[in-house]
């Protein structure tokens, strides 16, 4: 299995773990992986599987925009917004019309405080809160402040089903939105199906089939700089070096998009050797990929 990452289709049913597992089982030797963004058993879509040097961006994926199609059923809400939860409550979706629809979906655009399931793969206390919730252990779930950059109405089946498409960034639970919007509406609210079509300018490669991300596709909204043998010696060594001339990102954000700071690719002719970060005039290594992906 080559370093660098590999795009897959996760099906509905697995976890995301056991779906990773599953495709690295025949490598000989095996290994060291890691996924970069959970989806639930219930949902479908792009997972990426970080393999050996690639695991160390897993922190610099977080951020990026990822896109999804959701399908919400209106009328009852569940203990973890997914259709394998029990019902806690039910209400009455009959007086639900597009335009009520497209109103409280607007309000939820923007920088919000919101409060996953117990059931999600958020840590607390270092933990995972869906395994102590798994126990029986009452789950404190602290508001996270997350961001929903675009939604919108695909179609309805009203009073019964919706269908919904989403931009979002790291770290955003819809299973969490479509419960807090049922709420609003006051008729409750779950998700019965969830596909993550795109992470970034990655795409959802389908199913039974995966790509390999490598060199300059990889994290291609960070700014990148070449570098020399001569300038790679000196980072092995731990010591700094000249800022040098650096290139613009090859895949921009969506606009309005809020950008985090990057680290800074840096480049061997077309191998992504490691990540920089600036220090006034002059590059200190972050992470060193020395092997290449």
């Amino acid at each position: 299995m080559n370093p660098g990452i590999h795009l897959i289709h996760k099906p509905v049913g697995p976890t995301s773990f056991s779906a990773m597992r599953e495709f690295a089982a025949s490598a000989i030797p095996a290994p060291r992986i890691c996924h970069g963004g959970t989806l639930d058993p219930f949902a479908s879509g792009l997972l990426l599987i970080l393999v050996d040097p690639a695991t160390k961006l897993f922190d610099h994926l977080h951020a990026i925009p990822k896109v999804y199609d959701a399908i919400v059923r209106w009328g009852a809400e569940t203990d973890n917004g997914d259709p394998g939860g029990q019902v806690v409550s039910t209400g009455d979706p009959t007086n639900l019309t597009p335009a009520t629809l497209e109103d409280s979906l607007a309000t939820f655009i923007g920088w919000h405080d919101q409060i996953p399931h117990a059931t999600s793969a958020k840590r607390i206390g270092g933990e995972r809160a869906y395994l102590k919730a798994h126990r029986g252990e009452p789950v404190d779930m602290p508001a996270s402040r997350v961001y929903l950059h675009h939604a919108r109405w695909l179609s309805h089946d009203l009073p019964h089903t919706s269908r919904l498409e989403l931009t979002v960034r790291g770290g955003y639970y819809i299973r969490a939105m479509v419960r807090d919007l049922g709420r609003l509406l006051g008729c409750g609210a779950h998700l019965t199906q969830l596909h993550r079509q795109s992470i970034g300018p990655w795409i959802d490669p389908g199913e039974g089939l995966t790509t390999e991300i490598h060199g300059r596709e990889i994290m291609p909204w960070a700014m990148s700089r070449s570098l020399t043998g001569a300038d790679i010696a000196e980072l092995r060594q731990r010591r700094e070096i000249d800022l040098g001339e650096l290139q613009p990102p090859e895949w921009r954000l969506p606009e309005r998009f809020p950008a985090s700071p990057s680290p800074i690719r840096g480049f061997q002719a077309d191998r992504f050797c490691c990540l920089l970060t600036p220090v006034e005039s002059r590059l200190r290594l972050l992470s060193a990929l020395w092997r290449g992906i």
